[in-house]
């Protein structure tokens, strides 16, 4: 080996690192241990030496770690030394761009995943706001921007013509910062050339300025360096993109300020923005208005989304009002059974022991809730509105009818007996008629006093009462007195079907109505059914449809017990069930106090009718006392 360098001469030398290293080295079968000694250790040193060894016969056996790149005949031509020295340099040339392509590719997956992921965040979230912040947090990230700011494009209309023609404005938005304090606050101003960000919103070109301070006079928009006065900042490299969304329209603006070398470095000195702040590159660039576009698409349907659940709460209480229109008796009782019903929920999911301890509502679920509780008395638009709203056991018209009967029953009989007091006087004369016609007159106070009697028995069996045993014949008997109508027919005081009707021993329905009355359960359920709700609330229908049925299966319209009955029923039955008694007076009944109310659930319970545990629940929260603040 001759007039190789000892390696521990370059050990302080950077510029060997930095050189592409080709070593030709004379090597025998006697190069001694010593030399090899040497060349491992370069080897060691600087991974990036390409060792070209020339050699008598044979190349040696020891190597010593050494990976040689070539071996040359001792008496190679100088043209072959030269093409292997070459080779070498090309190899390392190679070697410099297969690493720079692998260094390229890698940063582009990590970029194509933190876009995914990105992506996958904001898909997540429905919330316009949230959209807005996580987009411009990541932008900054993914471009290393000290600050950031968007902006809204609204179109305002006139007052009063909401399809008129309207101006387009900007709004400023949101705006982050590393390096000092923002407060929150939101300004419109109109959209103009002047500009850096009203430039963009119109023209829907990128912008990116190097220095905000050294912007050029002919150029059409300037710098606005209040921001910077105002909070002793300095702007320097700006990126302003525009947010379009899949039409190609720009909904916004977004624009970064302060590109650092070093994302997590605070620019709180001016010395550090000079030291810190470079321009945007243009990968930076790329990547920014590709993430600009894509925060327009979620943006929009962020908005689009809300827009939509604003539609949505618009038609739910646009028929929670068809409801309370067709029974103004019951006015504000699907809001009261919702607001109950949601705070049950609330402190069933933070029940920290029992059967319910691993109950947790998300919000979504509380959202199903709280509709299923708004909407599960819809069904009542299908039940005949004379049946929901049957005050007395006889309708209306009814009772106007028997009354009428009544009151010409007595008429006829004052008619008749003044006939027999006539012919009295006639064939008697007025002296000797006189006491004859004395008993009639107490015989006809008589027989009126019984019909006003039976009259004011009617009425008083017309109320949606519980009647005393025996009281039935009584009506039978009523139903048997008769009279004689102006045709001379033959009429009675009550008919068969007003003797049913009157013989109801409970409430003020017959079993065909009620059974009309339960099928607002049904038709409940049905129209629910029609409507395409969304994975998350799904369950809409079969809650609504269960709010009637009872754990031991006495319940309607299914007759469903306690395992086959949704969670979110058995809550919503509890609080039906009290507002049902506690509210206010109804025209088939008088309302109760909340102690009596809830007397009468922890009656349910023990018939087994109501879930124990979340009555319990109801009363130690005080969940009624929302009844209360409602009303």
């Amino acid at each position: 080996m001759k007039h190789l360098p000892d390696p521990l001469e370059f050990e302080s030398s950077r510029k060997l690192q930095k050189l592409q290293v080709v070593c030709v080295a004379d090597c025998d079968g006697r190069t001694r241990r010593q030399d090899f000694d040497r060349l491992s250790a370069l080897a060691e040193m600087f991974p990036r030496v390409r060792f070209i060894g020339m050699v008598r016969g044979r190349a040696p056996k020891e190597t010593r770690g050494i990976e040689w790149f070539a071996w040359l005949p001792r008496n190679a031509s100088p043209e072959v030394a030269q093409k292997a020295v070459a080779a070498a340099f090309a190899s390392l040339e190679l070697e410099a761009q297969t690493k720079a392509a692998q260094e390229d590719l890698q940063r582009t997956e990590n970029e194509m995943e933190e876009l995914h992921r990105i992506g996958v965040a904001l898909s997540a979230t429905h919330d316009a706001d949230a959209v807005l912040d996580l987009i411009l947090r990541k932008c900054r990230e993914i471009t290393s921007a000290d600050a950031g700011s968007i902006y809204l494009v609204e179109e305002t209309r006139p007052e009063g013509q909401p399809n008129g023609e309207g101006q387009c404005k900007l709004r400023f938005k949101l705006s982050q910062n590393d390096s000092i304090s923002l407060p929150k606050r939101e300004l419109v101003m109109p959209i103009s050339e002047k500009s850096i960000a009203g430039y963009v919103a119109l023209h829907g070109d990128p912008i990116h300025i190097r220095d905000a301070y050294r912007i050029l006079r002919s150029s059409p928009y300037q710098f606005n360096k209040q921001f910077d006065r105002e909070f002793k900042y300095r702007t320097r490299s700006l990126l302003t993109l525009p947010m379009k969304n899949a039409k190609a329209e720009v909904l916004g603006v977004m624009q970064l300020i302060n590109c650092k070398r070093d994302f997590r470095v605070k620019l709180t000195r001016p010395e550090m923005v000079a030291r810190q702040v470079v321009p945007f590159g243009t990968r930076a660039m790329q990547l920014a208005l590709s993430l600009a576009s894509q925060a327009a698409v979620s943006y929009e349907n962020s908005t689009l989304y809300q827009d939509i659940e604003r539609l949505f709460e618009g038609f739910v209480q646009a028929a929670v009002t068809a409801i309370e229109q067709r029974d103004p008796a019951t006015s504000g009782h699907s809001h009261r059974v919702s607001g109950m019903t949601c705070g049950l929920a609330e402190a069933v999911d933070r029940i920290p022991t029992g059967s319910y301890a691993d109950v947790r509502f998300t919000r979504e679920q509380m959202k199903e809730i709280r509709y299923a509780a708004l909407l599960h008395d819809f069904g009542k638009v299908a039940v005949r509105e004379e049946v929901l709203v049957k005050a007395k056991k006889l309708y209306p018209g009814q009772l106007g009818v028997v009354q009428t009967r009544f009151d010409y029953a007595c008429k006829e009989l004052e008619a008749r007996y003044e006939k027999r007091k006539l012919d009295l006087a006639m064939r008697l004369g007025p002296e000797r008629a006189a006491p004859e016609i004395e008993k009639l007159d107490r015989e006809l106070r008589s027989q009126l006093e019984e019909l006003e009697d039976a009259n004011q028995f009617v009425l008083r069996a017309n109320e949606p009462t519980v009647l005393p045993e025996g009281n039935f014949e009584r009506l039978i008997e009523i139903g048997r007195q008769a009279f004689e109508d102006p045709r001379g027919a033959k009429g009675y005081l009550l008919t068969p079907e007003e003797i049913r009707f009157l013989s109801i021993p409970q409430g003020s329905l017959d079993d065909t109505e009620r059974l009309q009355i339960e099928s607002h359960v049904v038709h409940s359920f049905n129209f629910l059914m029609q409507i395409p709700w969304t994975r998350e609330i799904r369950g809409i229908p079969a809650i609504a449809r269960a709010h009637h049925e009872k754990l031991n299966g006495t319940g309607y319209p299914y007759q469903l017990k306690s395992d086959q009955i949704p969670l979110q029923a058995k809550i919503m039955t509890v609080c039906d069930m009290f507002d049902a008694l506690a509210a206010s007076d109804r025209p088939y009944k008088r309302a109760v106090s909340p102690d009596k109310a809830l007397q009468i659930l922890e009656m349910s319970v023990r018939e087994k009718e109501l879930d124990p545990v979340l009555f319990q629940l109801f009363v130690d929260a005080k969940i009624y006392d929302l009844l209360h603040r409602s009303n």
